[in-house]
């Protein structure tokens, strides 16, 4: 019998304020719940970056790694990364393994770590390349971030796994209910999200005869979303409920019939999977894995990032038009379940942990 391994999970905000990461690996450990010390969660920053309670939670987390090695010396530690000021604490925590002798695992999530790279100085670059040479694996959401790690950061390729995000199944979704179409837009309010180009298609000469309401539930500068939406003459169709829960997450969808994420740039969203998940009809844009995640006009549909006329013109069609909305999302959830669900996704980060401890891989020598 395969023992589980035991696992710290290293990311920015833990669970509840760690954006899509802290709901990755807050669902990994919900799936590992029978035996809960097989995985923890340290913070490494805290709910949001603010000096010196960020230091001290990198210090409280390279303490809990030290601990450990004495304690638990074959915990696996799940390092998650992403850019900015992300990369610099992990700078330091990687160190931090590598001197202690700690198996890890970096596990990238970001929407254009190549471009974040090399906005860097040349003395950072070659950090970031000797930080990620020296995991044992390194995790990537899909294609576009296997080559980053291969040919940017110089990782080998036996030491790079592609393992696309996962989310729960939630069941299958109820008899969608009478009345306006429900559109629903989960994730950050905020350009790079395609917040503006939502706003004005939701504006647009196409949407309003539709019957239709919509919810826009995320964290960023809502009031002054807020202002646009009553500036638009959208406030009695567009609410704005700012940060929501998993369970608010799940009872948003159960309640939607379209979910919208224009983004500019991803890694790969968990609101795209929340919403095949639930069987709503996918809108979104053929950025970072989506490709990879969604078929273009059978699981989904892509509309160009930034291009709001094409997004109202998308939209008004799937709200005019229930039956192929019907097809659109029973398709989506089938890709889900045949490909992204939280067992297969188990199986797989078990099968990575287990090739780690079979090898007891050390530290490769990063140059």
């Amino acid at each position: 019998m395969t023992i589980p391994a035991r696992v710290r999970h290293y990311c920015p905000g833990g669970r509840e304020s760690g954006g899509g990461i802290g709901r990755l690996v807050g669902y990994v450990t919900d799936a590992a719940a029978a035996d809960s010390d097989r995985h923890l969660i340290t913070d490494t920053r805290g709910p949001r970056l603010r000096m010196p309670g960020s230091l001290l939670r990198l210090a409280a987390a390279v303490a809990a790694m030290a601990a450990d090695r004495v304690i638990a010396p074959d915990r696996i530690h799940h390092i998650h990364i992403a850019g900015r000021g992300s990369t610099v604490r992990k700078l330091v925590l990687t160190q931090a393994a590598r001197l202690l002798g700690a198996v890890h695992v970096l596990h990238l999530h970001d929407y254009d770590y190549a471009a974040d790279v090399a906005r860097r100085p040349p003395w950072q670059q070659r950090a970031i390349r000797r930080m990620f040479r020296g995991a044992q694996r390194v995790i990537v959401l899909g294609k576009r971030d296997c080559a980053v790690a291969h040919d940017r950061l110089r990782v080998p390729q036996d030491r790079i796994e592609t393992l696309n995000n996962a989310v729960p199944d939630p069941g299958e979704r109820p008899q969608a209910a009478e009345g306006p179409a429900r559109i629903l837009f989960l994730g950050r309010l905020s350009e790079r999200k395609g917040v503006p180009e939502l706003l004005a298609a939701l504006a647009s000469t196409e949407m309003a005869a539709g019957g239709w309401t919509a919810v826009l539930a995320g964290d960023g500068p809502v009031e002054d979303y807020q202002r646009q939406v009553a500036d638009l003459g959208l406030a009695d169709r567009v609410s704005l409920p700012g940060w929501v829960d998993e369970e608010a997450v799940r009872a948003l969808c159960r309640a939607a019939d379209i979910l919208v994420l224009p983004s500019h740039a991803e890694g790969l969203a968990m609101a795209v999977l929340e919403g095949l998940a639930h069987g709503l009809t996918v809108v979104t844009t053929p950025v970072g894995a989506h490709e990879e995640v969604i078929v273009d006009g059978e699981t989904g549909v892509f509309v160009p990032p930034g291009d709001a006329k094409a997004l109202a013109r998308t939209l008004a069609d799937l709200v005019a038009d229930p039956v192929h909305r019907a097809t659109l999302s029973r398709q989506g959830r089938n890709r889900f379940i045949d490909h992204f669900s939280m067992e297969a996704y188990m199986t797989r980060l078990q099968d990575i942990y287990q090739d780690l401890g079979a090898r007891d891989l050390a530290p490769a020598g990063a140059r």
